[in-house]
């Protein structure tokens, strides 16, 4: 597929606000994690989405689409949202933001590995060089988590282990949605995936919901990572990958590390180390690599 010609000024503006936008929503899911737990925070966020996505659906009359692929779109929900969203919400709490937004560029890699396996898209030596470095820079980038590592409940072990489970479902996510819904509006399958995330998280949100009532601060914090962070997100998301094509918006991932560090630099008094960052370097690259966007020539 070839991208659009268009002045930088047509795209741009909303590709930087939309790496602004998932950039932040580490800062946004780190403060209502605190207050609500992992399930309740992904609960709220994606229940907010779907209430602020569903009046555009009916306006544009896609509801009765919606209505003819409820069962896949509803699980895509499950892969897509439910899992990932609550796995960040818990990583959150126990290693900084930028490192969880670093963990998240691996999405491509997983992506292309199980496009590998499950619809037989072709790995060249490239791709699979690319998804060596990139799994590499994962590893490199958990050996020097400060604090060490550890898998007891509430260690950097499991917070990592959780953002790669996050990332594996985005993948498995991406697959899925080629495989059954890729005749699909973007609309519809967005919306219909919040609703199924939704209904799916919504038993172990209530069944975790924190006996003291929030502060007022972490509905604000939910708020903004639901109305802004995730439902606008995704409506830039697809404008930018109609407009402008899907490999040139797929780069976004490539600068949402910048802004998540930015972030807890400024606000949290996070610290970004050398290593930190020569380790996103090599799973950006690795990325770049798997996903095609470097080595791969457009038609």
């Amino acid at each position: 597929m070839t991208e659009k010609h268009l002045d930088w000024r047509e795209w741009v503006p909303e590709f930087v606000l939309l790496a602004v936008l998932w950039g932040s929503s580490f800062l946004f899911m780190r403060e209502g994690a605190y207050a609500f737990g992992a399930f309740p925070t992904a609960w709220v966020r994606v229940t907010l989405a779907a209430i602020m996505l569903t009046p555009i659906l009916i306006w544009r009359g896609e509801v009765p689409m919606l209505s003819q692929h409820w069962r896949p779109t509803l699980s895509l929900g499950i892969l897509n949202a439910g899992i990932p969203f609550a796995c960040y919400a818990y990583a959150l709490m126990h290693i900084s933001t930028g490192l969880s937004s670093i963990l998240n560029a691996t999405t491509p890699l997983f992506g292309a590995l199980i496009a590998w396996f499950w619809l037989g898209d072709k790995l060249n030596a490239t791709r699979a060089l690319g998804l060596a470095l990139g799994f590499t820079g994962v590893v490199l980038l958990a050996s020097d988590v400060p604090g060490g590592i550890s898998f007891k409940a509430g260690g950097a072990g499991l917070a990592v282990v959780a953002c790669l489970i996050a990332t594996f479902c985005y993948g498995v996510a991406g697959s899925f949605t080629k495989r059954y819904l890729h005749n699909v509006p973007s609309l519809v399958t967005t919306t219909g995936s919040f609703w199924g995330a939704s209904i799916g998280l919504c038993i172990p949100a209530l069944l975790t919901w924190p006996n003291d009532m929030p502060p007022l601060q972490a509905w604000g914090a939910l708020a903004i990572a639901g109305l802004l962070c995730t439902s606008l997100a995704y409506v830039l998301y697809f404008r930018l990958m109609t407009r402008t094509g899907p490999a040139r918006t797929m780069t976004v991932t490539y600068l949402i590390p910048v802004f998540a560090n930015l972030v807890g630099v400024m606000f949290l008094n996070e610290v970004v180390t050398h290593w930190m960052m020569g380790c996103a370097l090599v799973i950006v690259l690795g990325t770049a690599l798997a996903s095609g966007l470097v080595g791969h020539k457009t038609r």
